[in-house]
């Protein structure tokens, strides 16, 4: 759905900020997170890529894993601005990563042209890997 609200504009502001901090130099395309936890604060990360492309970092785990050093534990939404006309979901491994660390939140998706649209994690991760499938944490039953 395409945000019209304004409910997330603060969350949204931070994310293209840090955007605007991303080190591309190989593909050019930006793209700022910023996570908001259940208390109110806003942790924000971007993307920093490598010349060994599979060390690069997106900026959605950054951000999450900037909250999770810092102590915190619970979310209501990510914002994600990039550089893409269209709007950009996130990539597996962060997926992966939100679905365990940030199950419920909201997703919000930024474009170039400054539009927004909302969605839930579940949406975008529908049949999720999690801790239920490991032996050591299945229920017996």
């Amino acid at each position: 759905m395409i945000n019209k609200s304004g409910r997330y504009h603060a969350l949204v502001t931070a994310a293209k900020k840090a955007k605007l901090k991303a080190y591309a130099p190989y593909s050019n395309f930006r793209v700022g997170a910023a996570i908001r936890t259940k208390q109110g604060r806003v942790y924000t990360g971007c993307n920093i890529e490598n010349s060994s492309y599979g060390l690069t970092i997106c900026a959605e785990r950054i951000a999450i894993f900037k909250a999770i050093s810092e102590g915190e534990k619970e979310f209501t939404a990510i914002a994600v601005a990039s550089d893409d006309a269209d709007f950009c979901p996130p990539c597996g491994a962060c997926r992966q990563v939100l679905m365990d660390l940030a199950p419920g939140v909201d997703f919000v998706m930024i474009n170039s042209k400054g539009q927004e649209k909302v969605v839930t994690l579940s949406e975008l991760f529908p049949y999720p890997f999690g801790p239920d499938h490991l032996p050591h944490r299945r229920k017996n039953g």
